[in-house]
């Protein structure tokens, strides 16, 4: 019996898939080049973060479009007040007169700020309290793990709205900075970092007790490298993906609770426009003039869904499970 040189194998005849082509050819697939292969292939992701790339370019670009309409956003024009869409007023005017166009995109500029700025301050804190408690464990694992218990316990909107309502001034701030109409931003960021840390930590702390068991992290140990070096180096890169999962989750949630308080005249306050605030401003006339209430709650939604699929994409994609598979 003669033995072929090339044996048939069952695969035979069928294309090579992308990862076996890559093998075949010496070269594996790199981690990022799975990463956005699995991202990719995630159509709802890819159209989010293409529609939150369109959002933030037009709404950095409000003074540009503010200087071509020949507007001013904040100006009152009472004997324009309400009018239908026309070719200085693509969306029409509100009720005071100002251009909706304008607005919307400078409201984007502070919904976007604020959602991007508070889940960014709290990831940090969160990875900050979730690796302590996980890498140090014991009674200072059970004291942060219980300080978190009891904030995610604590009635979050309630809470907000009293912590809105505190003078400023009586805190000790310069008069110039409690006056200024970025403060509402700024007290709006603080706020919902000071209760928005948990859920991060959490993820964090699961994760760090898991990874300072492996062999990378008790060979560290035994060199002799210092705790800030082990947990900074070795432990906080492996735990990443969790966090960007968390952080852009958490980005539409601090959206839409920015607009509650706007609404609830407890967050961004006017003439700086918001989502919120131009809901708020839109109520009494939801029968006379529909639409603006319909731009601003039309532009929350996609924002806050947008936000919600591209952390799903970015969860698949960051699986260190599908990745291994890959």
């Amino acid at each position: 019996m003669t033995i072929s040189p090339h044996p048939e194998t069952p695969n035979e005849g069928r294309p090579l898939l992308a990862a076996e082509a890559a093998l075949a050819g010496g070269a594996a697939l790199s981690v990022r080049q799975i990463f956005w292969r699995r991202f990719l292939a995630h159509r709802l992701a890819v159209a989010s973060l293409a529609f939150l790339v369109l959002l933030s370019l037009a709404s950095a670009a409000a003074p540009l479009v503010e200087a071509l309409l020949g507007v001013d956003g904040n100006l009152v024009d009472l004997f324009n007040a309400k009018q239908p869409p026309s070719a200085q007023h693509p969306l029409g005017t509100d009720e005071l007169g100002r251009d909706t166009l304008v607005r919307l995109l400078y409201g984007g500029q502070v919904s976007l700020i604020v959602g991007l700025a508070a889940a960014l301050g709290s990831a940090v804190i969160g990875s900050f309290l979730g690796i302590m408690a996980g890498y140090y464990g014991g009674r200072l694992d059970a004291l942060l793990m219980r300080f978190t218990d009891g904030v995610i316990a604590l009635p979050i909107l309630p809470l907000l709205i009293i912590l809105a309502a505190v003078d400023l001034r009586k805190l000790g701030l310069p008069e110039d900075l409690v006056a200024s109409e970025s403060i509402s931003i700024y007290r709006i960021v603080v706020l919902i970092v000071l209760v928005g840390w948990t859920t991060v930590a959490r993820l964090v702390r699961g994760a760090t007790l898991s990874m300072k068991t492996r062999e990378f992290v008790r060979a560290a140990e035994a060199m002799g490298a210092p705790a800030r070096r082990i947990m900074l180096v070795h432990i906080l890169p492996n735990v990443v993906s969790p966090i960007i999962v968390a952080t852009t989750l958490s980005v539409g949630g601090i959206i839409l609770l920015e607009s509650v308080l706007s609404f609830l005249g407890l967050g961004i306050q006017p003439p700086l426009p918001s989502w919120g605030n131009m809901l708020t401003n839109a109520q009494e006339l939801i029968w006379e003039a529909p639409v603006l209430a319909i731009y601003p709650g039309l532009l929350i939604f996609l924002t806050v869904i947008a936000f919600n699929f591209l952390g799903d994409g970015l969860q698949d994609a960051l699986d260190p499970r599908a990745i291994q598979e890959d």
